[in-house]
């Protein structure tokens, strides 16, 4: 059964719980005032959940970038294993708590998702690493949205995130309702021009799995949809692209604009187009004629309204 809310984990010192190994916190003010008021966070430290306490010697991850070990770094104390029943506990835990997202703290031998430091014998650090959890984690969830609070600095890879985050709820509102062939036609209709932000390519392979539902059982059919729905959505929407769907959407309603109209539009979009703009400007404006002409398919588009307007993500 699909939660009521939308349920993302975070690393605890993110929402600001003194659980650091000097006892302090990294509370992301983004994460807790502004997108905290739409999501449920469930906060995990796997360090104080093992056992090593507040505040503890510093650990850093040594040996085989592949299966490295969680190592204290002064006196040389190996906490692996400890790290890994919990880890598996709190997996286990996890799973049951229907999640749509999870942020990772950077740089963490426990959490951090890429280029975490990993040491050699001889004490030199690579940045080949992933945090001993953040890998359990997406090994047991791969759809799940996740991300580091230091990427989310990044304008468009904290629209990404969040697009994601969304996206990845109402997939799940989809396979947990039955996912009826109507159901999987409907969902791949509304969320077309979203799609073809990220990929063309993606979106009419897409497209041809829909069309083979009726050779198939519905749910095997949305579970792989689902899986290429979500990488789909992985790859960095652009600027052409966002142009090319805007085009698109003009299409519906351009023989009901007068020649000034049509020009004020055509113009907003090669402002945005030309970097002079921020998208939420024709946004708003193909928005007015949808609503004005009532364009219906059009209305129904995801891509109009993502996520929450009062994030300003396309400011």
């Amino acid at each position: 059964m699909s939660s009521p809310v939308l349920r993302l984990g975070i690393s605890r010192c993110l929402v600001g719980d003194e659980v650091r190994f000097d006892g302090g916190h990294k509370r992301d003010s983004f994460l807790t005032d502004v997108f905290g008021r739409y999501v449920e966070w469930v906060p995990v430290c796997p360090e104080v959940e093992a056992g090593l306490g507040t505040p503890r010697e510093p650990m850093r991850l040594v040996g085989d970038p592949k299966r490295p070990r969680l190592m204290t770094i002064t006196s040389g104390k190996d906490h692996t294993v400890a790290l890994e029943r919990t880890t598996a506990d709190r997996i286990k835990q996890l799973n049951g708590m229907d999640l749509s997202g999870y942020v990772f703290k950077k740089d963490s031998p426990t959490c951090g998702v890429e280029r975490v430091r990993i040491y050699n014998e001889r004490g030199m650090p690579v940045r080949k690493g992933i945090g001993m959890f953040a890998q359990a984690f997406v090994e047991r969830f791969p759809l799940i949205p996740i991300e580091e609070e230091g990427r989310l600095c990044d304008p468009s890879l904290r629209e990404n995130f969040i697009e994601r985050v969304f996206c990845y709820r109402r997939l799940q509102d989809l396979l947990s309702s039955g996912a009826t062939r109507q159901a999987i036609v409907r969902f791949h209709t509304v969320h077309k021009y979203l799609l073809l932000a990220h990929s063309l390519q993606r979106y009419e392979l897409l497209g041809r799995l829909v069309g083979q539902a009726e050779r198939h059982p519905p749910k095997a059919v949305a579970v792989q949809y689902g899986g290429l729905f979500m990488q789909t959505l992985a790859m960095q929407a652009t600027v052409r692209k966002h142009v090319n769907v805007l085009q698109h959407i003009l299409g519906f309603f351009k023989n009901r604009l007068s020649s000034e109209e049509k020009t004020e539009l055509l113009g907003v979009i090669d402002d945005y187009h030309r970097g002079l703009t921020p998208l939420i400007v024709p946004l708003t404006l193909l928005r007015h004629y949808v609503q004005i002409f009532d364009v219906r398919y059009i209305r129904d588009q995801v891509y109009l309204n993502p996520h929450p307007k009062e994030l300003m993500l396309r400011n």
